[in-house]
């Protein structure tokens, strides 16, 4: 007996170092799983922060404060986080006080950091009808399939951009013939939908306008 002591205790010895490393082995894969699991849910909760991002473009001056004020609730209310453009301020003035702190100059945009963008009307919007920058971020959001808003007289900044052409649109009446000379179907409803261009006549289409919106941007 005392001969054969020496192996048992070596057998033993040798199935205890097999059984630590198998439990190493197990608990470096459920850590792995573990950490996989961290960087994939950071990795999607930055990726979902940046799909919940609208820009609103605003006039400098005289945009129309109930189409800012109220699609920018509605879709705040949805949980999309709201950034507003305008051009050469820092805040921007409404046509009865309404004040909005910009976050871009619209020449500094880049419209892969959302999922829509929104061109707020009243009587400045038309600061935007041959402005550039205003009419590339616009196109290129469309040709990205982004959603396009517009509401008040602001759809002539689409139309001027080229992308209302065989599309349903409405804006407020002024802007009707040149809708129609851009290849728009004029529909002059409170608020037109035609795939993920979202279009409206004017500040009394303002919630109606923010709740398309939302649902576009689903």
């Amino acid at each position: 007996m005392k001969k054969f002591l020496p192996i048992g205790l070596i057998f033993l010895f040798l199935i205890l170092l097999g059984g630590i490393a198998l439990f190493r082995k197990e608990n470096s894969e459920k850590l792995s799983e573990k950490g996989g699991e961290v960087v994939n849910s950071k990795f999607k909760m930055e990726n979902a922060k940046l799909e919940k991002k609208v820009l609103f473009v605003v006039a400098p001056q005289n945009f129309r404060d109930e189409e800012y004020q109220k699609p920018r609730q509605i879709l705040e209310a949805a949980g999309w986080q709201v950034e507003v453009a305008s051009k050469e301020v820092n805040e921007a003035v409404g046509m009865f006080g309404a004040k909005a702190k910009i976050d871009k100059d619209i020449s500094q945009v880049n419209i892969d950091d959302y999922l829509g963008v929104v061109f707020v009307g009243g009587t400045g919007a038309a600061v935007y009808f041959e402005d550039q920058n205003a009419l590339s971020l616009a196109k290129t959001a469309f040709e990205k399939g982004k959603v396009v808003g517009a509401i008040c007289i602001a759809p002539s900044i689409l139309a001027n951009a080229g992308i209302l052409q065989g599309r349903k649109a409405t804006a407020f009446s002024s802007e009707q013939e040149n809708l129609t000379a851009k290849g728009a179907f004029y529909t002059g409803e409170p608020v037109t939908v035609d795939g993920k261009i979202v279009t409206a006549n004017g500040p009394g289409a303002a919630e109606e306008f923010g709740k398309k919106l939302a649902d576009a941007l689903k």
